[in-house]
């Protein structure tokens, strides 16, 4: 029976696995940072970050592949276009609530992604590549000066990706303790009673939205750095839902909550990777679904435990 099932850990302990598991959970703590500002802050059940994020990427990509611009002029460049987005979306669906504005969100996402995949300029589902000569040359210089192997070339994108990540974290917790985050926790518990207060919800709810469109693009403009390859594929909804995995893990309202629970899932994601089931009649398509198996064991186990996650408010329970 030892012999039936045989699970290798072999590159759970090696360098690289630890730096492909720092890099993404930095990229997408920062891409799940504004679903918990949206969630977990202002009660607003965003799910078309991987939209924002696809159109910050490909808004970088298209910008230095055809326009010729740095890849430094194309990132502010590429927020507002996920701004501009996020009010093209935002405007017409904030008046809906709870589960309507979700599913128009998701709606929205599943357009962006297909509009993505059919129009010349992105390269459809060819993917888009040429964008990463300028990062490629920094990050040459970077590893020179810090003397890295070539096994670490992603560490200068690790050491920037996580800069990006805590300063956004610092920034959203202490935006939380001002009065313009206590009228978004005010709407959270009970818009009406914020409305009747002289509050314009829909402002506060769209400025929620444009600040987390913000943190969707520069995650993409990262991700786009990392791959090196633009393809529709890599901004589905899968990831707006492994986002909300990681918000369960971490606790809604916590921006610390977000850290751990990215670090926690795609050390999870990332280690089921190396899984070899010995004997076990399982495709690899079966085997990487057995990696949601377990990330769904992991919410139940957590909701039973810990229902408010690891270092959520006591009441906030999820969606």
């Amino acid at each position: 029976m030892s012999q039936l099932l045989a699970v290798s850990f072999s590159q759970v302990f090696g360098v690289q696995f630890w730096i492909n598991v720092g890099l993404l959970a930095a990229i997408y703590g920062l891409f799940t940072a504004g679903m918990q500002l949206n969630i977990g802050t202002t009660g607003l059940y965003n799910f078309a970050q991987a939209g924002f994020m696809a159109v910050g990427a490909y808004t970088m990509g298209i910008l230095v592949v055809d326009a010729h611009l740095s890849f430094w002029a194309a990132l502010p460049l590429a927020a507002a276009s996920a701004v501009a987005v996020a009010l093209i979306v935002g405007v017409p669906s904030l008046r809906l609530r709870g589960d309507y504005f979700a599913i128009a969100t998701i709606a929205a996402s599943e357009t962006i992604q297909y509009i993505i995949q059919n129009i010349g300029i992105t390269g459809g589902n060819q993917g888009l590549l040429g964008f990463n000569g300028q990062w490629t040359t920094l990050s040459t210089s970077i590893s020179s000066l810090l003397d890295l192997s070539s096994s670490g070339f992603l560490v200068p994108l690790l050491i920037v990706s996580w800069v990006i990540f805590i300063l956004a974290l610092v920034a959203l917790s202490v935006l939380q303790r001002t009065p313009w985050g206590r009228v978004l926790k005010a709407i959270r518990d009970d818009q009406d009673a914020a409305r009747s207060l002289g509050k314009s919800i829909f402002r506060y709810k769209l400025q929620s939205l444009s600040i987390a469109a913000v943190l969707a693009a520069i995650a993409g403009y990262l991700l786009a750095l990392d791959l090196a390859y633009l393809s529709p594929n890599e901004f589905t909804t899968d990831n707006t839902f492994i986002a909300a995995a990681m918000l369960l893990v971490g606790g809604l309202g916590s921006y610390r909550g977000v850290l751990i629970g990215a670090v926690l899932i795609e050390t999870l994601l990332n280690a089921t990777l190396s899984l070899n089931l010995v004997g076990l009649p399982l495709s690899d398509s079966q085997l990487g679904a057995l990696r949601f198996v377990l990330i769904g064991a992991l919410l139940v186990g957590l909701a039973l435990w810990r229902p408010q996650g690891l270092l959520g408010r006591r009441e906030a329970k999820g969606p």
